[in-house]
């Protein structure tokens, strides 16, 4: 079962751009990395880092590929929480604090559902994803979120 772990893994993270033997990790506005005991991968995100851009979210997107997210990035650690309002496909919610260190995973949120999905009292920092790919990934709090957004971030930008 290990290898076979470790196989989706590297099959996951050569499919969402992570290099081979994960030696070389850029850091750009497009995209985010996240790394734990899965190893590395690399999310193509567009960054919702205004009031208007993180009110709109992920909303009325039919489809996104699986190598794609969007980063949410507010101002200073605080409470959030999201919905599904309005919007159209299943997503995992990765909430990650100050330094980019997940802390809570929120998987398969329900298209159109206006429940509120809280992610904790010190957050700066939401990646969204499609629903299931956190843990078919084995993305779980503790992992590391490493984008240029990220001040004072726990893996930084080099």
């Amino acid at each position: 079962m290990g290898s076979r772990l470790g196989a989706l893994t590297l099959a996951w993270g050569l499919a969402l751009g992570a290099t081979p033997g994960f030696a070389a990790v850029l850091c750009d506005d497009g995209a985010v990395w996240l790394r734990g005991d899965f190893g590395k991968v690399r999310f193509g995100v567009d960054v919702a880092d205004d009031a208007a851009e993180r009110a709109r979210g992920l909303m009325f997107v039919e489809d996104m590929p699986s190598s794609r997210g969007m980063l949410f990035v507010y101002p200073s650690a605080q409470p959030v929480a999201f919905w599904m309002k309005n919007t159209l496909i299943g997503l995992d919610m990765i909430f990650a604090d100050e330094t980019g260190v997940v802390q809570k995973v929120h998987a398969n949120a329900i298209p159109g559902d206006l429940t509120a999905i809280e992610g904790g009292g010190d957050i700066r920092y939401v990646l969204e994803i499609n629903g299931g790919l956190a843990a078919q990934m084995g993305i779980q709090p503790g992992a590391q979120l490493r984008h240029p957004a990220i001040e004072g971030a726990a893996w930084p930008c080099e």
